[in-house]
C-alpha cells in the first residue's frame, strides 16, 4: 500500500515538476519579448488595449491565449501586455478573463485618446448626430454590434419638421453600422448606408489574417441571435456578406464622408464623395482607422494607387512600390516578393523601422539579402507617373506598375468638432 503512495506521489510531483518547467519556459519568452518591446518602443497601445489588475489577476494564462496578436504575456504569475502596440483592440481578453481583472481603456499616461461624448441612448451633443462603436469607445464587435441595433430604436422616435430624402444616413459599414442598417429596415426608417472602403466589415476587414474572436451571442435586427464562439476574421466576414444577401440590405461602398451640414430645423445635408443627402439623423459608426493617410503627390489619383494589400498574386511581374514603415507595410513587401516575377521597393521616410515585429523584421532583412525586396530609407516619393514614380531628393525613377500606401489613417476629428461634437481625452481610462 506504501509502495503504491510512493508511486502516485512521485506521479504527481513529476507533473508538477514539468509543468514548473513549461511555466518557466513561456515566462522567459514573455520576459523577453517586453524587454524588446521596451528596446523597439513598442510599448504604447494604439487604441482600446486591456489594464490589467495585478490584485485581482490569477495568472491563468487566459488573456494571453485569447490574444490574436500575442500582446500579452505571464509574468511573475500575473498577465501583463508586453507588446502595447500590437494591441488591435478587439477585448478578447476582457471576456477571457475569469476573475474579471481586465479594464479596457482609451490611451495611456504619455498619449491621450480623443472619444466623443455620447450619451445613454447613443446621441452626441448634437441633437440628432447619433455615435455607436469604436469611434465612441467600443471596439468589442458584439458590443458594437449591439449599439447599432440600439442607436436605431432612439432614432426611430425622433422626429423633424422638415421633408428629408432619408430618416437616417449611418456612416460606416463595420459591424455597428451593419447592424444599424438591419434594424433601419426592421423599423421601416428610409436609411442610406455609407462605407468608404470597397468592402464591408470595417476595422475587421483590416484584422490579420485568420485572427479574430466573438466571444458571445450578439442579436441582430431581421436575424434574430447570433452565437459564433470564436472565429476568425474570413468567416466572419463571410456572415456579413451573407446577411446582406439574404437581407437586401443597402451598402454604398466606396463613398467617403466629407462633411455634415445642420441645419436650423434640426435636419442634416450630408456631403459624400458621391452625393449630398438630406436626412432627419445621422449615426457615425466609423471606426477608429479613420481614412487612408495620404502621400500628397502628383500621380496619386491614378488607379493603380491603392492603400492596402488584398491579394498580392495579383501583382505578378510588376513592379510594386510600398510606402510606409510599419507592420503592415513591411508585411505587404514581403507577401510580394514571394510572388514570381514581382520586383518590389520598400520605401520608408524614417532611418529605420523602429515600431514593427521582430519577424516581420527578420523577414525583410531576409529578402533584402535575397534581393527580392530594394529598401529605401529616408526616401520620400516626389510624383508618381503611369509607368514609373520619381523619389525626392535623389530625383530617381524608379520603373514601376503599381503603388501601395501603407501610412495609417486619419480620423475625422476636426471634422466632427467642426460639426459641434465635443470630445474628451482619455489618459488611460475607460
Amino acid at each position: 500500500m506504501e509502495y503504491h503512495l510512493l508511486i502516485y506521489v512521485a506521479v504527481i510531483l513529476g507533473l508538477l515538476l514539468l509543468y514548473k518547467r513549461r511555466h518557466k519556459r513561456k515566462e522567459r519568452v514573455h520576459v523577453e519579448d517586453l524587454k524588446q518591446a521596451v528596446a523597439l518602443g513598442l510599448t504604447e497601445p494604439q487604441s482600446l488595449h486591456p489594464v490589467i489588475d495585478p490584485l485581482r489577476c490569477i495568472g491563468s494564462g487566459s488573456c494571453a491565449r485569447a490574444c490574436p496578436e500575442q500582446a500579452i504575456g505571464i509574468i511573475n504569475g500575473k498577465a501583463v501586455l508586453t507588446n502595447g502596440a500590437h494591441c488591435i483592440g478587439h477585448g478578447a481578453c476582457l471576456t477571457a478573463c475569469p476573475v474579471e481583472a481586465i479594464e479596457l481603456v482609451f490611451g495611456t499616461e504619455k498619449r491621450g485618446v480623443d472619444i466623443p461624448n455620447v450619451r445613454p441612448n447613443f446621441e452626441s451633443n448634437v441633437p440628432g448626430i447619433f455615435i455607436a462603436g469604436e469611434l465612441g469607445g467600443m471596439g468589442l464587435i458584439r458590443k458594437a454590434a449591439e449599439q447599432g441595433r440600439q442607436a436605431v430604436d432612439s432614432i426611430r422616435n425622433r422626429k423633424v419638421s422638415a421633408t428629408t430624402d432619408f430618416d437616417l444616413v449611418i456612416v460606416g459599414g463595420g459591424p455597428a453600422g451593419l447592424s444599424a442598417g438591419l434594424s433601419a429596415i426592421e423599423n421601416r426608417l428610409r436609411y442610406k448606408l455609407i462605407e468608404q472602403e470597397d468592402s464591408l466589415g470595417g476595422s475587421v476587414y483590416h484584422y490579420p489574417r485568420n485572427k479574430i474572436a466573438m466571444t458571445a451571442p450578439v442579436k441582430l435586427a431581421l436575424i434574430g441571435s447570433v452565437n459564433m464562439g470564436e472565429i476568425q476574421k474570413e468567416k466572419l466576414l463571410e456572415f456579413w456578406h451573407g446577411v446582406v444577401a439574404n437581407t437586401g440590405l443597402q451598402i454604398a461602398l466606396s463613398e467617403r464622408m466629407n462633411n455634415v451640414e445642420r441645419k436650423d430645423d434640426g435636419s442634416f445635408i450630408v456631403h459624400s464623395s458621391k452625393g449630398t443627402y438630406s436626412t432627419g439623423s445621422v449615426l457615425l459608426a466609423i471606426g477608429r482607422r479613420g481614412s487612408p493617410r495620404k502621400l500628397d503627390v502628383p500621380g496619386e489619383e491614378t488607379s493603380k494607387v491603392v492603400y492596402r494589400l488584398i491579394d498580392a498574386e495579383q501583382y505578378r511581374n510588376m513592379a510594386v512600390l510600398v510606402v510606409g514603415g510599419g507592420d503592415s507595410a513591411l508585411e505587404a513587401a514581403i507577401a510580394l516578393s514571394e510572388q514570381q516575377g514581382t520586383t518590389v521597393t520598400l520605401s520608408y521616410r524614417s532611418e529605420a523601422f523602429a515600431r514593427v515585429k521582430a519577424k516581420n523584421r527578420t523577414r525583410l532583412e531576409e529578402q533584402e539579402r535575397a534581393g527580392r525586396i530594394r529598401v529605401m530609407l529616408k526616401s520620400e516619393i516626389a510624383s508618381i507617373q503611369q509607368k514609373s514614380v520619381t523619389v525626392e531628393g535623389s530625383n530617381e525613377e524608379l520603373p514601376n506598375d503599381a503603388v501601395i500606401v501603407c501610412a495609417g489613417g486619419l480620423l475625422p476629428t476636426p471634422l466632427l468638432k467642426q460639426v459641434g461634437i465635443e470630445f474628451e481625452t482619455k489618459y488611460g481610462t475607460a
